[in-house]
């Protein structure tokens, strides 16, 4: 699958790709994250130095208390020695509790920022994004991945500068107390920096591949909750039980490898640190047999437990270097979802529209969702104000295609789609859609009450408001036996209400908005007859005033259009009211009949 959001636009979810290179708007995005909290994150720095210099102390006490105090038999300067390092290590704590806070803060401000940002972008991704792209692989990058990243910003960032500051105040520390020391200690740099080398590229293939592994899993786990019923229904239970232990398998197997790769780093690096301290203590053997002036028994001692810290923030380090790779594969994944642009933008100028009559027109429209297949080819049609025009024909005919135009939801390859004489695409999207009221077959409502979710197109709608709707469309009743009326909670999608409830719930959610234009996609297909009947008694009167576009495969709920259109291969072969499409004898009339005989 690929989705592109212009030039330059990430591919998203390529399983074939080996990126060994951080891509640089990786870099910008953590950078666009991180400039606002500079100050912070200064501080933190601060606190940083003064917890790395602390920290450097205890061995250079060591020294002096073997070689000043020790040999000397001196117990009183022992324990100024001790007092000195108590003292140094309260200041270490109260430095070291500082820079990890702060940075802790910053962390989760990002994090925060970063969550509202990527929602914010979702907002206002066009319907093609989400038609190619999988709702699980959309929650992998806005939890799993941010997660990764904030690992990064939260605790990775303390250990990447804080013991970056430590070793080289080491390095230093140790070059000032015996050069010497210090050039056989740092030998074993270039062996360290070699096996760093190595293990990068796998552990960001591994990384990169659990990740993705892990949005497969999300991705199925997605849909088959969202599926249940149909899953038992058909009884594919064993079938799915058995794809899903597939994905699983495989997201395991791809912890393993990362698990593997890292459990190959961290013994060599111990490795190296335990060759480090034997040449330590090898060369000081020969330095002390020499009898050299230049080093001391409490210099040996003092340079194994700075290497010993020299080689704990190292190993920290790794551990950072794991986290970091994992962060870098999430952060690509996610600049992958930032980078992809709207297909519907307003346009530089873009007016507000006001109040339209409701005058619609699609004049020589051709669209189609992929490149050289239209669904709708020179289509012209239009609905004065107040009319109610159906649309009719066969699955596939492009009826729901006219919808998503009239909508906005996406824009016609060729012609114009025109309110009130204005092209669409000249006006703002939120001052067209906030004058359209949509009523879809799939009814979906939001967690939270009946009350919330009929306002839920007009928040400042009163509860008068609300409660009009509800008796427009014949939903008062039943409210008012439910237990808590208006405040009931409706549940995920409405789970504890049945199909044609919802869907009274959606026509009451409508009306509230108080739409110039209403937009019915096979809204009553849901819906029994007697409670069909009762919607059509409410519409008849709640439709005066108001353009409105019906789609409906039962003919027997639109008889009353004031135009008909029958729409067949993406273009309009049948035009005019009931009663005239019966006479003409065409499509419309066999349609009609046979559903009629049907009946």
């Amino acid at each position: 699958m690929v989705m592109r959001g212009g030039p330059g636009a990430f591919r998203l979810d390529e399983y074939d790709v080996k990126l060994r290179q951080v891509d640089p708007r990786v870099y910008r995005l953590l950078g666009s994250l991180i400039r606002p909290y500079l100050p912070r994150l200064v501080l933190g720095v601060l606190a940083m130095v003064v917890t790395a210099v602390t920290g450097l102390v205890g061995p250079y006490l060591t020294q002096v208390a073997i070689d000043q105090f020790v040999t000397e038999g001196d117990p009183a300067g022992l324990d100024r020695v001790a007092l000195a390092f108590l003292a140094t290590a309260l200041f270490n704590w109260w430095s070291s509790y500082g820079q990890t806070y702060i940075v802790s803060f910053v962390g989760q401000s990002i994090i925060y920022d970063l969550r509202e940002r990527m929602f914010g972008h979702l907002q206002r991704l066009s319907f093609r994004f989400f038609d190619a792209m999988a709702t699980g692989r959309i929650m992998s990058r806005i939890m799993s991945d941010v997660d990764t990243i904030n690992q990064l910003v939260s605790s990775g960032l303390v250990s990447l500068f804080g013991d970056s500051l430590v070793l080289v105040t080491i390095m230093g520390t140790m070059l000032w107390m015996n050069w010497r020391l210090a050039l056989v200690s740092f030998l074993t740099i270039p062996t360290l920096l070699l096996v760093l080398r190595v293990f990068k590229g796998w552990m960001r293939d591994a990384f990169m591949t659990q990740r993705r592994r892990a949005a497969d899993l999300n991705a199925h786990l997605a849909e088959a909750i969202a599926g249940i019923r149909v899953t038992q229904a058909f009884g594919r239970e064993a079938r799915n039980q058995a794809e899903f232990d597939g994905l699983n398998e495989r997201f395991r197997q791809a912890n393993l490898g990362a698990v593997r790769v890292w459990a190959t780093m961290m013994p060599a690096i111990e490795v190296v640190s335990a060759f480090g301290v034997t040449l330590v203590l090898w060369y000081g053997g020969v330095l002390l047999r020499g009898g050299t002036a230049d080093v001391t028994v409490g210099q040996v001692a003092a340079f194994i437990l700075y290497l010993n810290r020299f080689f704990m923030p190292i190993r920290d380090l790794s551990q950072v270097f794991n986290v970091f790779q994992a962060a870098v594969v999430s952060a690509e994944r996610v600049a992958e979802l930032l980078d992809q642009q709207p297909e519907i933008v307003d346009r530089p100028g873009a007016r507000d529209l006001p109040r339209v009559a409701g005058a619609v027109e699609f004049r020589n429209v051709t669209f189609g969702y992929e490149p050289g297949q239209p669904v709708l080819r020179g289509l012209n049609l239009r609905a004065e104000p107040g009319e109610t025009v159906a649309l009719v024909g066969p699955t596939g005919a492009g009826k729901t295609s006219i919808i998503n135009l009239l909508a906005r939801f996406y824009e016609p390859q060729e012609g114009l789609v025109l309110a009130d004489g204005v092209d669409l695409r000249t006006v703002t999207q939120r001052s067209w859609r906030s004058q359209l009221g949509i009523v879809q077959q799939d009814t979906f409502l939001f967690s939270g009450t009946i009350r919330e979710n009929i306002r839920f197109g007009r928040p400042d709608a009163s509860d008068a408001d609300v409660e009009a709707a509800a008796r427009a469309v014949g939903l008062h009743e039943f409210i008012t036996q439910l237990e808590r009326g208006y405040d009931t909670e409706v549940q995920e999608r409405g789970a504890k209400l049945s199909v044609g409830q919802r869907q009274l719930i959606a026509f009451a959610r409508a009306l509230c908005a108080n739409p110039a234009v209403l937009i019915l996609d096979e809204a009553t297909s849901n819906i029994d007859t007697v409670t069909e009947a009762l919607i059509q008694d409410a519409l008849r009167t709640l439709l005066h005033g108001r353009t409105a576009f019906v789609i409906a495969h039962r003919l027997s709920t639109i008889r009353q259009a004031d135009r008909i259109y029958f729409i067949e291969n993406g273009q309009v072969v049948e035009e005019g009211r009931h009663e005239e499409l019966l006479a003409l004898g065409g499509r419309y009339a066999r349609l009609y009949r046979g559903q009629w005989e049907g009946a």
